[in-house]
């Protein structure tokens, strides 16, 4: 995605950085990178998490009350947002090449924190619904459009962790979102409105102003990063190269990467995992409140113990994405957290006492929450090159689901992880065998080659060495992740 070929034009050959001077250089840019980069994509995720979701603190607080609404309408209005939501974000992942981070974000930031502030000020059904509406249109591009973003800098062994720091930004939102809906909660007949509308409006103004100073903080590519030396950014682009080399070599926008992408089996199992698990998310994120409130606590104290659940996950997230980088492995620990989440919904189904419901939120949430970073970071790890990888990761839907499905869901989650990574390691055998190696590979051959040979090794090396520079650019090219030297994370 990034323009690297700008930072690495002098230097792009496929070494790979190995002297201890240069793994200096990598370590210090890295954390150059995740100082700058991290904290304000975590604040944008976390915004955009805290304005999608604190309708449930505002239930809370008496907005289904006093606007007059149903179930089935306040239900409704929940799942207005999605529609548009859902259908924004794979044209928005493909834009966000052309029309920039640095212009891309900000806008959406300022605009959706105005639409939240107009949550504050609606008078009934109808009102909530186009609001909430238009807030799906503008926040569907955010969250796929950060993960992009990240892709264009890290390595592939090294976005999970950094792709879980953005996620768990889910899990402190509803525990700061849980402490300062109880703060708001006190300006209740404040200038004449009520608590749950100051929860709108002050939360979508702090969203405003975020998004205004975040014009100046985006930095749009590798090779614009000013907090990076030009050795920096060298180091930092040979090392996306030797990692997947196709990403210095820019990608034009085919229709056939969107259709590839679209059929790919690894893509469509790795979507259906976020498609369980992402809208349990959703919905525990948005109805803990009410949950922990329907035990029989106070509203304010409800929106306090809240918050618990949340913090357990933060941590559990981090932990189950460190150890997914630092073995190169999604599948168990996505496994093991759907596990968790399928006990803590039976544990929550199998009791009545108020104090183990609640305490089943904690391996619920936590299970659940540890299993976005890992299953987008799968997506994007497995898909190649940058406008396959686009639609791949705008594919990862979040829709609303059934509210009884959840332990179905969560074991779903942990058969399909296994599933695909199967999938992905048969792929990946016959990637190495001689012969489909050549199959591959045959069509971008020299027109002058010489006829291959019988034995498999010297057919691979006499391939090896009849692919000029360009003809191996074009290969990847146009093969992306099918490339038989690209090899699938599992």
């Amino acid at each position: 995605m990034m323009e690297c070929e700008k930072a690495a034009s002098a230097h792009t050959s496929s070494e790979t950085p190995t002297t201890y001077t240069t793994e200096l250089v990598i370590g210090r840019a890295v954390r150059k990178l995740d100082r700058n980069l991290l904290p304000l994509m975590t604040i944008f995720f976390f915004l955009s998490f805290l304005d999608r979701t604190n309708i449930g603190n505002a239930r809370v607080a008496g907005l289904q009350h006093d606007l007059g609404l149903t179930e089935k309408q306040y239900q409704v209005s929940l799942t207005t947002l999605f529609i548009p939501y859902l259908l924004s974000e794979v044209p928005s992942t493909l834009l966000l090449k052309v029309i920039g981070p640095r212009r891309l974000f900000p806008f959406l930031l300022s605009l959706w924190g105005l639409i939240t502030c107009l949550q504050g000020f609606v008078t009934g059904f109808k009102g909530l619904l186009a609001v909430r509406f238009f807030l799906g249109v503008v926040e569907g591009p955010v969250a796929p459009g950060i993960f992009l973003y990240l892709s264009g800098f890290y390595t592939r062994s090294g976005l999970g962790l950094r792709n879980a720091t953005i996620l768990t930004a889910t899990s402190l939102t509803g525990a700061f979102s849980g402490f300062l809906s109880a703060a708001i909660s006190f300006m209740d007949g404040l200038g004449g409105k009520r608590g749950w509308s100051w929860i709108f409006i002050i939360e979508g103004l702090l969203t405003f102003v975020v998004g205004i100073l975040s014009f100046f903080l985006v930095t749009p590519t590798l090779a614009r990063a000013k907090f990076l030396t030009a050795e920096e950014k060298e180091a930092i682009a040979i090392r996306l190269q030797t990692d997947r080399p196709i990403i210095l070599n820019g990608s034009r926008f085919t229709y056939k990467d969107i259709k590839c992408a679209i059929l790919s089996p690894h893509v469509a199992m790795a979507t259906i995992i976020p498609f369980f698990n992402s809208s349990t998310l959703y919905g525990l994120s948005t109805f803990i409140p009410s949950i922990v409130n329907s035990l029989g606590f106070s509203p304010v104290k409800s929106q306090l113990l809240a918050a618990g659940p949340f913090v357990c996950a933060f941590f559990v997230a981090l932990l189950s994405s460190y150890i997914s980088d630092k073995f190169n492995c999604r599948l168990i620990p996505i496994a093991l957290n759907g596990i968790l989440a399928a006990i803590g919904f039976t544990i929550y189904l199998c009791s009545n006492r108020e104090y183990i419901l609640y305490a089943s939120l904690y391996p619920t949430l936590s299970g659940v929450a540890s299993i976005s970073p890992l299953s987008i970071t799968w997506a994007s790890n497995n898909s190649e090159p940058h406008y396959r990888r686009a639609t791949a990761i705008g594919l990862i839907k979040i829709p609303y689901p059934p509210s009884l499905k959840k332990i179905i869901s969560a074991i779903t989650v942990t058969v399909i992880a296994i599933i695909n990574a199967l999938f992905l390691s048969r792929r990946n055998r016959e990637k190495q065998d001689p012969l489909k190696r050549q199959q591959i590979l045959a069509p971008y051959r020299e027109s002058n080659a010489v006829g291959l040979k019988d034995d498999n090794l010297e057919c691979e090396l006499e391939l090896e060495e009849e692919l000029s520079v360009e003809a191996n650019t074009r290969a990847w090219l146009e093969l992306g992740d099918r490339h038989p030297d690209f090899k699938y994370t599992l």
